[in-house]
């Protein structure tokens, strides 16, 4: 006989679901349109600047919006964010920067959060602000060219603080090797005479090395300091006759422990060599390579013959969850991995890496209906060289999603037309495969036609294909056509939008009574649709 799963049960569930709230908010009446002329709802402007930092490559042109109207509407949402509340987007800047490992959109936040502060007269805050967010060797420099290009050329003191805290925290001889290069319009002596850094007392070489940056900066002839032993040992290096370089690579273990001594990278060693990289110098290099750069290099290795012995060492680092969090890399610099080396020794470590950066993904009770937006404003680039799409996104993390529910249907969504004398179909269910790999499903979606790329008939998507399911998750940037995708579902039914664009208006109203958003390009704010389902308020993950 039932006694727990009965009616009275799921409903009680589903009061609590309703009573939820989340923390991207929206007016509950549309008062605007989406660029497609679906209703549109304003968000609030913590809403409306989360989920456009969290997806926003800066300067990147989108299908609706340019790239300059986009910075702008983005530092303007900061400045206000901070006029309202100084704190949240202090907290918001130092979390987009570490654990979103968004880079430009959080040195432009800071820059915008200082620039507000100083308009309202109000002390404090911007040294921390900017601290919180420079953390690679490179990024005062540029954080200094966008405040020129914005403000002009004088530095206002807490951005000066804020910068000489960081330059004492982030550099080193060998960051100075690294980051450091004519190539650069503010270079690391450019940094130090506007922020004046002390040096650390801990640190005893530091007053040498930013006495050595200044001198480079200004071509000087002056030798490198004693205190520099990295940088000499560099020195060495490139004063080493072209032809004789290549023979350092004889015995691997040499080479590897003189250029980690001459804090040598793989892309210094490819300019040093004048000549290609071929398996010894790779096997000579790999131990010392970081992650990022292991996870860039797979095809270069496959196509130099580097070994199968050294191959799975590295497949076994990239597998590590340990590793892979450390990395903070987006799932999608996986999908991308995988596409540029073929090669199936790679294949299984990129699918338990990619598991490793999607371990926010929940496992879902009940029947879900996944649907990806494939119409053509998501054929759009997030990535600087564009082979990452937006489509790409949404297919992945809508797959990541279904493959763990008890029970769902997944379907691409578009818009019926014929155009141009091609039909388009309004959608297609995506048959999912028991333990198929992420990667290769994603693969097949897109080797089997699920990419549409017409309209975007999200509430016609919702209607069609919705079937008395406890949960609609929708991924898409939300610029519909057609009808209310908000009331296209009963009330009662939980609706989770995951935007991937972070345009102006949403497709429904969010915050509470079932209907949510979300956004971002990695998997953490999907923590929050079990807190909801729980009936818990959720908070902003930071």
């Amino acid at each position: 006989m039932a006694k727990f799963n009965i009616a009275r049960l799921r409903g009680k569930v589903a009061s609590a679901t309703a009573a939820a709230t989340s923390p991207i908010r929206s007016e509950q009446v549309p008062s605007g349109r989406t660029h497609e002329g679906a209703p549109g709802y304003q968000r609030t402007v913590r809403g409306e600047l989360f989920l456009l930092a969290v997806s926003n490559m800066v300067g990147e042109n989108t299908f609706y919006e340019s790239g300059d109207a986009r910075d702008n509407r983005y530092a303007a949402l900061v400045r206000e964010a901070t006029a309202a509340d100084p704190e949240w987007t202090a907290r918001f800047l130092r979390w987009l920067r570490s654990e979103a490992n968004m880079r430009s959109a959080a040195l432009v936040g800071a820059a915008e959060f200082t620039k507000a502060r100083l308009d309202a007269a109000q002390p404090g805050m911007s040294r921390q602000v900017v601290d919180s967010v420079l953390q690679r060797a490179d990024e005062p420099g540029e954080l200094i060219g966008y405040w020129h290009a914005n403000y002009g050329r004088a530095l206002p003191k807490p951005l000066k603080r804020g910068l000489a805290d960081a330059v004492r925290r982030l550099y080193d001889e060998r960051s100075l090797a690294k980051w450091d290069s004519s190539a650069r319009a503010f270079r690391f002596g450019d940094v130090i005479e506007i922020a004046h850094p002390a040096p650390l007392a801990e640190k005893p070489w530091q007053g040498a090395l930013f006495a050595h940056a200044i001198d480079r900066r200004h071509n000087r002839e002056n030798a490198i300091p004693d205190e520099l032993l990295t940088l000499r040992a560099r020195a060495e290096l490139l004063a080493l006759p072209v032809e004789q370089r290549r023979a350092l690579f004889q015995d691997a273990d040499r080479a590897r422990d003189t250029l980690r001594a001459a804090g040598m990278t793989w892309e210094s060693v490819a300019g040093w060599l004048q000549g290609p990289m071929d398996a010894a110098v790779w096997e000579a290099l790999i131990p010392s390579m970081g992650y990022m750069a292991q996870l860039r290099n797979l095809r270069n290795w496959d196509e130099a013959g580097v070994s199968d012995e050294v191959a799975a060492k590295v497949a076994a680092r990239l597998a590590d969850p340990e590793q892979v969090a450390r990395s903070r890399q987006l799932p999608m610099r996986f999908l991308s991995a995988y596409r540029a080396a073929p090669s199936l020794r790679w294949g299984h470590a990129l699918e338990k890496a990619l598991e490793g950066s999607l371990a926010n993904v929940p496992v879902l009770p009940g029947r879900t209906l996944v649907l990806v937006d494939t119409s053509g404003s998501m054929d759009s680039g997030f990535s600087s060289d564009g082979t990452l799409l937006r489509w790409d996104a949404a297919a992945l993390f809508g797959i990541a999603l279904a493959g763990r529910c008890e029970r769902a249907d997944i379907v691409s969504f578009s818009q019926a037309t014929h155009w141009q004398g091609r039909d388009y179909p309004d959608s297609l269910v995506f048959p999912m495969r028991d333990h198929e790999p992420v990667l290769r499903a994603v693969e097949r979606w897109k080797s089997d036609g699920y990419f549409i790329g017409a309209g975007t008939d999200t509430a016609g998507a919702v209607e069609r294909h919705f079937a008395a399911h406890d949960r609609v998750v929708i991924l898409t940037d939300e610029q519909g056509t057609g009808g209310d995708v908000g009331t296209a579902l009963p009330a009662s039914t939980p609706l989770y939008t995951w935007n991937l664009a972070g345009y102006r208006y949403g497709h429904a109203p969010s915050g509470s009574n079932n209907r949510h958003a979300f956004g971002g390009l990695s998997d953490s704010a999907f923590t929050m649709i079990p807190l909801i389902e729980a009936g818990a308020r959720a908070e902003w993950p930071f």
